[in-house]
């Protein structure tokens, strides 16, 4: 195992993830679960989280581009991949080689294809994206049909149809029921029981079990992280956490009354007391919006002082404690516990950006 000489890191619950998909299995258990492992899982270790995917039934993984499902191949991840995105032509001959499905975002997208194939290599796999709302990439609702007789007038494999929906993390509203009928007409327009179909990403399949159909693709929710407050006060289970972070103090002094703290001097004690350096800044991903949020130290809270630096931050302690003593930043500490959503609330974002903003200096270590 690499040795690590800085005491910052992420630490990885690959239990935790196998749980979170065992339940997603046990909610809808007749469909495939498609493992969402972009943008390095989440922030979570692509490679680690895919194994353990896999090895707890997953037989479908899922990225963003071209160039992570091609890792995934080269890591020897032999099972069915989708890129989610955007792919441009010359990516079209990769992926027929190495069985790499892609959407089918266009018309346009479809007539480049088209040209780009290479008759010589297996048939390149599709996923017919249909933007029924979400404004994002996919094909028109209005030109899902016209994608279809083209599709299939075409050497293509038809493999897949889907769509995403845009709030499906919110209360049902008049959006996320047209973009259900909108896929409903398609997918009878499809009729094709062979094409796989996939609707749902965490958030539906949590709160949809109807809208499962052949495939649900679980992303956030896998690593334990509910995609809003309002699904999480109304999912039908419980959701386990697969990352925290810890690190450990380096220093400890005694500021005086009036004294101040980091650059810019924002923080200034009122009184006498104790403040602990500890090293991760905003080059680890822990960005200066998150000054005044609080860590657990010997399982009590203590808050962020001062400016966040590129490489350390300072705390406030009750008392004098000695370098080496354990910090924990995410997650349990005795019977206290600081959630990924509470750092998102601090900076005005969702918990999807916490773990993905953690860069690569700090390492993940996985139990």
């Amino acid at each position: 195992m690499k040795a690590f000489y800085r005491p910052t890191k992420a630490v990885i619950d690959l239990k935790a993830i196998e749980n979170n998909l065992a339940a997603f299995k046990k909610h809808s258990p007749e469909t495939e679960q498609i493992a969402v492992v972009k943008a390095d899982a989440y922030g979570h270790g692509v490679v680690e989280v895919a194994k353990r995917a896999v090895e707890s039934g997953v037989k479908f993984l899922a990225v963003a581009t071209p160039d992570e499902a091609l890792y995934l191949r080269e890591q020897g991840f032999d099972v069915k991949l989708l890129v989610l995105g955007a792919t441009p032509a010359a990516f079209i001959p990769v992926a027929q080689e190495r069985q790499i499905a892609v959407a089918a975002i266009s018309l346009e997208w479809l007539r480049m294809a088209e040209e780009a194939i290479d008759p010589s290599l297996p048939a390149l796999k599709l996923h017919l994206k249909v933007d029924t709302g979400m404004r994002r990439i996919g094909v028109a609702y209005e030109q899902a049909e016209e994608a279809i007789r083209f599709i299939r007038s075409q050497p293509f494999a038809f493999e897949g149809l889907f769509t995403h929906f845009a709030t499906a993390d919110e209360k049902e509203g008049g959006l996320f029921r047209q973009q259900v009928r909108q896929m409903a007409e398609i997918i009878h327009q499809v009729g094709d029981p062979d094409v796989l179909v996939h609707v749902s990403n965490s958030a539906a399949a949590l709160m949809h079990p109807d809208l499962a159909y052949d495939a649900v693709r679980i992303g956030i929710s896998m690593y334990g992280i509910a995609p809003s407050p309002y699904v999480e006060q109304e999912m039908p289970f419980r959701l386990e956490p697969a990352m925290s972070l810890e690190t450990e103090i380096v220093q400890v002094k005694k500021l005086k009354a009036g004294e101040a703290v980091s650059y810019g001097a924002t923080y200034v004690s009122e009184e006498d007391e104790w403040i602990a350096t500890l090293p991760i800044g905003y080059a680890d991903g822990m960005l200066r919006g998150l000054q005044g949020q609080e860590v657990l130290v010997r399982g009590h809270r203590a808050p962020v002082i001062g400016r966040i630096c590129m490489d350390q931050c300072m705390i406030r302690i009750p008392e004098e404690m000695p370098a080496g003593e354990k910090v924990q930043l995410i997650g349990k500490q005795e019977n206290a516990e600081i959630r990924i959503n509470e750092w998102a609330e601090k900076l005005g974002t969702i918990p999807y950006e916490i773990p993905c903003n953690l860069t690569k200096r700090v390492p993940r270590v996985y139990r």
